[in-house]
């Protein structure tokens, strides 16, 4: 069998936000198009989705959450930098515009944080493969140093570093969204010097910003991850994560993190990404393309002289791939 041009993790986002959700996301996983998700702890269906998760022994992640729903941790005396008045975390934008007025205490993000990996113990009764950030707030200035000393004090390893190679090119995305982007790359390009300080690993190349929902199909992965390669020698088998957010979209009132589910979850993009990643137009793309499918821990345990993600490949093609640290 040939050598794999890419390793690729393939994370389902959300896991626990609704159990129609969680219904399409293991039916993706039991299909091998999802190899690892990532639970929200203060999902209304985080309890029957870590049952899930135990049963079919999905590799599970903590999708740390500090913009929507309420908090896990306990009720505060006083007011929280983290919360509304009605008690509920400040939102996808309100929660970025909070961090760069400075309104955000970071010891509260710091306790925010630990309540969420002692909850994931409570449920999982283990450690998180990983860490990644709802609505990548994970990569947020400021934030993006507690969360790494975080992680370094739980032993988690693993994180997400959302820099899609080439993003601001996708033409197809509409405005908000290539803004959108662009922001979370120079946030996550700020975080890598912490990240690695704190030695936290991720993959070397990053796919999901351009093929979020509607956008999602097999010709823009395959065109993603071959912007991903470019620059790169045909004998380094590349590491590399596609974020996904599939399922059966939710129907209010169940789902949510506490303010029952968004637009975003009730979203037929949602039944389209779970039709495109277990479609065998996908399957047979990536084959194609010397793709193969695997989680993080078949990364972690990679053959001595592959690299390993976090590590960029040799020095002198460091230049012409920025998504490399």
């Amino acid at each position: 069998m040939a050598r794999p041009r890419v390793r690729l993790v393939v994370t389902a986002d959300d896991f626990g936000y609704c159990p129609r959700r969680d219904e399409g996301i293991v039916e993706a996983f039991l299909a091998g198009a999802v190899t690892s998700v990532s639970l929200l702890v203060n999902g209304a269906a985080a309890e029957s989705a870590a049952e899930l998760a135990r049963r079919h022994q999905i590799p599970t992640g903590l999708h740390a959450n500090l913009s929507e729903g309420r908090p896990v941790g306990p009720a505060r005396h006083g007011p929280s930098s983290l919360l509304s008045p009605e008690g509920f975390f400040l939102g996808k934008m309100g929660f970025r515009e909070a961090v760069a007025a400075g309104d955000v205490a970071l010891p509260q993000v710091r306790e925010e944080l630990e309540s969420q990996l002692s909850r994931f113990r409570e449920l999982l009764g283990r450690d998180p493969t990983h860490v990644d950030g709802h609505q990548h707030v994970h990569v947020l200035p400021g934030v993006c140093q507690v969360f790494a000393e975080a992680l370094q004090a739980y032993r988690v390893r693993f994180t997400r570093l959302p820099m899609e190679r080439g993003v601001g090119g996708c033409v197809w995305l509409e405005a908000p969204a290539r803004a959108f982007a662009s922001s979370v790359e120079r946030d996550a390009q700020a975080a890598v010097g912490l990240f690695s300080h704190h030695g936290l690993r991720w993959t070397d190349a990053f796919v999901g910003l351009s093929t979020c929902g509607r956008h999602m199909s097999a010709h823009h992965v395959s065109g993603a991850l071959a912007r991903a390669l470019e620059g790169i020698p045909t004998d380094y088998a590349l590491t590399a994560e596609l974020m996904a957010h599939p399922g059966y979209p939710s129907v209010p009132p169940d789902g949510g993190c506490g303010e029952g589910p968004d637009a975003f979850s009730c979203s037929w993009e949602r039944l389209h990404e779970l039709r495109v990643l277990t479609a065998p137009t996908l399957r047979a793309r990536l084959a194609q393309d010397g793709v193969q499918l695997c989680t993080l821990r078949e990364l972690d345990y990679k053959r001595p002289g592959e690299g390993i993600p976090g590590e960029a490949p040799p020095e002198t093609f460091v230049e012409p791939s920025p998504l490399c640290p």
